[in-house]
């Protein structure tokens, strides 16, 4: 899925990085990753796996394997924009960054394309660490670090990185939150200009 609408169950990767879209689909406003069927989707989208992969794994297992892993990343992550530590989390996320993420392989398809595939059928370790390995990149580069932020829509949890000209996007998209903060501040001039 592409980069959503306004529906609060759409799965979004817009914020710049697979772990941060991860964490996005935690419970706000509702839980994305509700069984394993959404998961593959967002595996999928995500780009961790190519969409012809067979994904027959993926159970309630791994659904709450990854929610784990985005408990610790939006810990850690949280914890880097208050300038505070999070060892425990990091603990988790080193561990499973220490696992070899998923083999791949270029392949011509049919018609001459290169693209790229997975060199055995995906496994959820792997894949978890595909996750890790981008959130020890993020906290580990100061220039992507930076750019770190929290979406400052009212009622809006999201992390992006923010690559505008001049760094000052405040939205996590302002298509979605930039839209709702432009409704809500018209309403509010309307208001007051009906009580003048």
């Amino acid at each position: 899925m592409a980069a959503g609408s306004a529906g609060s169950c759409e799965l979004r990767f817009d914020s710049g990085r697979v772990c941060l879209d991860l964490v996005a689909t935690g419970g706000h406003p509702t839980e994305q990753l509700s069984g394993p069927r959404r998961l593959r989707e967002w595996l999928v989208g995500a780009k961790l796996v190519p969409g012809d992969a067979v994904l027959d794994a993926v159970d309630d297992e791994w659904v709450s394997r990854f929610a784990e892993a985005r408990a610790y990343v939006a810990e850690l992550v949280h914890a880097q924009l208050q300038g505070r530590p999070a060892p425990r989390a990091l603990d988790h996320i080193n561990n499973f960054a220490a696992t070899p993420p998923p083999g791949v392989r270029a392949v011509r398809t049919p018609d001459g394309a290169w693209v790229r595939a997975l060199s055995d059928t995906p496994q959820c370790t792997p894949l978890l660490a595909t996750v890790a390995r981008d959130t020890v990149d993020l906290l580990t580069d100061p220039a992507a670090r930076a750019l770190l932020r929290q979406c400052e829509g009212d009622n809006c949890a999201r992390l992006y990185l923010d690559t505008s000209r001049g760094r000052r996007r405040r939205w996590c998209s302002s298509e979605v939150c930039g839209n709702r903060e432009r409704v809500a501040r018209h309403r509010r001039r309307a208001i007051a200009a009906a009580r003048a």
